[in-house]
């Protein structure tokens, strides 16, 4: 189904509240032309008319779909992607289906969240893990473009496979800061947004995918939503006003009982060791909290996160670092793996995490963040695995472990030296 009706909309609000046979939005839509400019119209009356920019991001995604008609796309999720990443990707592909374009939806890490495997197996969400090796070994020739969601490439293992194979990136779609210099035929990125999910909301309250409660797949799928945007904004307590009208519009479809299911799973107990070592090797600095937790196994990495954000709630504290070493078996390989979580207002976490850790090599920093939250993953080349050797293992964790305090108490305590020399 071609969605040849699709509307764009003003942002001038309505006076009346609308009556139950209006459209699915509470906006009055009008026609205008697929080339609209983002600049104030006048007409001859002197009446200014602005059209919004989720209208123009919408109209633009609909002739982006339609030109991709019959195609196969695979959309790319972070290693390690949340319920923003995750429902987004699902949103993507419903409305994709409508222009017959195939999508598989992949991530490279795994799911150790327990919100997100609960999310997952309850609502049947489509995503598949495709290790590193085992893509390789996969013929990628069959896909005509690659979508980023929630990303922008650099938090993926398998984007130097894709730009090895030639696979031109057709959409990009994400609300954290630039990361890099890509190239996409389609771009809505949004910083100011608090949530992916906010910006999906939009499309879909703009007419690119009806959703229908008696479909059971558009009710889950909006559940799925509202999990992310609930998940990125803090339970919304961060949430800005089109952040609470995406929810709005949400509410309309969504299941609360299963929602109430994803958010009741449990911390398993290696969650909770994590956290434990967190607070016994925390150090806190103007009311920042750092802590190192040595060694993770790769599927425990979400611990990470869900210790930082239980260390920011400690009193006299605003700010939670929480780092370790991530080791992956079945790639050999290791990273360091750390969550910022944070109240202060003034702190901004991608501006922090980068001025912290800076670029690689190509440019690309190791980490950024958004409102209240942000992330950094530095890979350790050289120095990964041969961890046999305890003594050579807590070297190893010692000398990264003071190279990630050392960088972040630079900013925290500029005058202090972390490290102590004769």
């Amino acid at each position: 189904m071609h969605l040849n009706s699709f509307k764009q909309i003003e942002t001038l609000p309505s006076t009346t509240e609308p009556t139950p046979d209006e459209s699915q939005t509470n906006i009055a839509p009008v026609e205008l032309p697929a080339s609209a400019p983002s600049t104030n119209e006048s007409g001859n009356n002197g009446v200014q008319r602005v059209i919004s920019l989720p209208s123009q991001k919408a109209e633009a995604l609909r002739q982006t779909l339609e030109r991709h008609q019959h195609e196969r796309q695979i959309v790319i999720l972070q290693d390690f992607p949340d319920p923003d990443a995750l429902s987004c990707a699902w949103a993507y592909q419903l409305m994709a289906e409508q222009y017959q374009i195939e999508c598989d939806i992949v991530y490279a890490g795994t799911l150790s969240h327990q919100e997100n495997i609960a999310l997952v197996k309850l609502t049947g969400l489509p995503a598949q893990r495709w290790p590193v090796q085992t893509t390789k070994s996969k013929d990628l020739s069959i896909y005509q473009g690659c979508v980023l969601i929630d990303n922008q490439g650099t938090t993926s293992q398998l984007m130097p496979l894709l730009q090895e194979a030639g696979i031109p990136i057709t959409v990009l779609i994400d609300h954290h800061s630039l990361q890099g210099n890509l190239k996409a035929e389609f771009s809505d990125l949004r910083p100011s947004v608090r949530a992916t999910s906010t910006i999906f909301a939009q499309y879909l309250q703009a007419g690119l995918l009806v959703l229908d409660n008696s479909i059971n797949q558009h009710v889950k799928c909006a559940t799925a939503l509202m999990h992310g945007l609930r998940s990125d904004t803090n339970g919304l307590m961060q949430a800005q006003e089109e952040d609470f009208l995406a929810s709005g519009y949400l509410s309309r479809f969504y299941d609360s009982q299963l929602l109430k299911a994803v958010l009741q799973a449990n911390r398993s107990k290696r969650v909770m060791d994590v956290i434990e070592r967190s607070l016994k090797n925390r150090i806190v600095q103007n009311n920042f909290s750092i802590a190192g937790v040595g060694y993770l196994r790769y599927d425990d990495r979400d611990a990470i996160p869900q210790a930082a954000d239980f260390l920011v709630t400690e009193e006299n504290v605003h700010t939670a670092v929480v780092y370790g070493i991530v080791h992956d078996e079945d790639e050999e390989l290791e990273v360091v793996i750390g969550s910022l979580r944070t109240a202060k207002l003034t702190l901004d976490p991608d501006e922090f995490i980068k001025e912290a850790f800076g670029q690689d090599s190509q440019g690309r920093f190791f980490g950024g963040g958004r409102t209240g939250a942000g992330g950094f993953e530095v890979p350790m080349g050289f120095l990964s695995g041969s961890n046999e050797n305890p003594t050579y293992a807590k070297l190893k964790w010692e000398v990264f472990d003071a190279q990630i305090k050392q960088k972040l108490l630079r900013l925290v305590n500029p005058q202090d030296s972390p490290i102590q020399t004769e």
